[in-house]
């Protein structure tokens, strides 16, 4: 793999998983104050979501090289039989 490809992937894990992390532990406000959205979240722990973020995408991301390093399946033969 090289590195912009590289890239590329951590970039749309990070982001894949981010978006799926947003709605753990998002309690909503109660209180009827004008003005505030009654489904915005409390404390929404974006930083801590961040940082599990990242160590969950560097998990995936080595996965995925291991995976395309040891030729398990070879993406380069694929695309000869299309």
């Amino acid at each position: 793999m090289e590195i912009a490809s590289g890239i590329v992937v951590y970039v749309l894990l990070w982001w894949w998983i981010f978006l799926m992390s947003l709605p753990f532990g998002v309690s909503r406000h109660t209180d009827g104050s004008v003005g505030h959205d009654p489904g915005a979240p409390k404390k929404p722990l974006l930083l801590i979501k961040a940082m599990a973020t990242t160590l969950i995408a560097a998990v995936f991301w080595v996965a995925i090289y291991w995976f395309i390093e040891a030729d398990l399946i070879s993406f380069r033969e694929m695309s000869k039989k299309l």
